[in-house]
């Protein structure tokens, strides 16, 4: 995500509200790498809740370390990272430490949704039917 943010802050289309979007795109494939990877490691069989809190825990650190990344980035280079959109939106300016949490925000509840979503597919074993009974 931090990739990105550079690509999107030097291509210009950072301060488009759309671009923030495409982190929840690579959050979620960073959260279905993460429940693959737990379920392997546990030999195919994981629990909804042990994926879903992967996937969760996964996505808030993920949020962090980009929350992190936009106070640096903010700090080194003020200008750069304009949150005119936000600044328009909530009728002050915001400071970066507010989009410091309001990133932290969004990465995690957008993270814990995409893992209930993405633990339909990775269900263990458990969760299907037995073959034969009816």
């Amino acid at each position: 995500m931090i990739v990105y943010t550079l690509i999107a802050v030097f291509a210009g289309f950072f301060d488009r509200l759309e671009a923030g979007g495409f982190n929840l795109v690579i959050i979620s494939a960073g959260i279905a790498m993460a429940i693959a990877n737990f379920k392997r490691s546990k030999d195919g069989r994981l629990a909804y809740l042990q994926g879903m809190g992967t996937g969760a825990v996964t996505a808030m650190v993920a949020s962090i370390v980009l929350g992190f990344f936009f106070i640096i980035m903010s700090a080194i280079r003020p200008n750069l990272l304009d949150l005119s959109h936000a600044r328009d939106l909530f009728g002050y300016d915001l400071s970066a430490l507010m989009a410091f949490l309001a990133i932290i925000l969004m990465g995690t509840l957008g993270g814990v949704i995409i893992s209930l979503v993405a633990m339909q597919y990775f269900k263990s074993p458990d969760h299907k039917p037995i073959e034969g009974i009816e």
